[in-house]
């Protein structure tokens, strides 16, 4: 009878095993699955061929290291939170444009499940240098409209008014 080994199989799958799906691309795990029931059943198969288990443990092999980390998107998501503090009547329309337009590039990378690490890097980059090259507004400049008054808060007061009063009435009939 033929001895068969299946300590690097095994070996194999404890690895896979031990391994966190979500640290993973999707698409590179859901890829290995199919791999590691494989190997799990020639494991389990005590009339396999050492031909069968090594097959299984190359195709596992092949799986794991097909393995893409997902790649870490903090600096991408600062750049864009940096670049939508920012307000636009205080540069140019010319490099704010370039830099609009970067924004929506770097949104869709930081969206994308399946983004690589060379595509985050560059986006990571690319925002950057448009970011340096951002040229503020100079006085008597008039490719740009500058806003004198800020009616961001107008809103917020005026529901926050609307709500007191109706507090206030609700209150008052209880009272009654």
């Amino acid at each position: 009878a033929e001895v068969v080994d299946k300590s690097l199989l095994e070996a194999m799958v404890n690895k896979v095993l031990g391994l966190e799906e979500d640290k993973y691309i999707a698409s590179s795990w859901l890829a290995m699955l199919p791999k590691l029931e494989a190997a799990q059943e020639v494991l389990g198969n005590e009339k396999a061929t050492q031909v069968e288990v090594d097959e299984a443990c190359d195709a596992l092999t092949r799986a794991y290291l097909n393995l893409r980390l997902k790649p870490n998107k903090d600096l991408l998501q600062r750049l864009i939170n940096k670049a939508n503090g920012l307000n636009s009547a205080s540069y140019t329309a010319k490099t704010w444009a370039v830099v609009a337009d970067e924004v929506i590039k770097a949104q869709a990378v930081l969206e994308n499940p399946e983004a690589s690490e060379a595509e985050v890097k560059a986006a990571e980059k690319a925002l950057t240098k448009v970011l340096e090259g951002l040229e503020p507004v100079k006085l008597g400049d008039t490719t740009t409209s500058i806003k004198t008054g800020d009616n961001s808060l107008v809103g917020v007061f005026t529901g926050i008014a609307m709500l007191s009063l109706a507090g206030l009435g609700i209150l008052r009939k209880k009272e009654d």
